[in-house]
């Protein structure tokens, strides 16, 4: 006689109800104990195109003004100087004037290089500020 053996179905269940309680309490934990954290930067305000420029002073006179167009010509006072002069030139500019500060004009499609050696140049020579701005031409 044979026997039979009968295949119960053997179907485990397993209940999930107790892993999403973790879950969401440890997602709440996470988000309590979560520090923001504000990245701090440069906050740039450019002046306002239709206000009237700033009075000439006969302070900017004194300043030391480097251009750089955009083939890359180095000039001062209107005269085009070699790159490896600049330093001398300021030199000369601060020592009629110890407080100026060098203004450097740059055209936008000039190359970066020559600007960060004027720069360079001009800190060289002492100068302590020394500023950066756009030119158009």
């Amino acid at each position: 006689m044979r026997r039979k053996r009968f295949k119960e179905d053997d179907e485990t269940q397993v209940d999930m109800t107790p892993m999403l309680d973790i879950v969401f309490i440890m997602l709440i934990f996470f988000i309590v104990t979560t520090s923001f954290v504000k990245e701090s930067g440069v906050d740039l305000t450019r002046p306002d195109p239709n206000q009237p420029p700033p009075p000439k002073n006969k302070e900017l006179k004194k300043n030391i003004f480097v251009k750089i167009d955009s083939a890359n010509r180095v000039t001062m006072d209107g005269l085009d100087v070699d790159i490896r002069a600049v330093r001398a030139r300021v030199e000369q500019k601060r020592a009629q004037n110890p407080q100026a500060i060098a203004i450097v004009g740059v055209h936008a499609n000039s190359e970066t290089d020559v600007l960060i050696q004027v720069v360079n140049a001009a800190r060289e020579a002492g100068v302590g500020t020394v500023s950066v701005s756009e030119t158009e031409n």
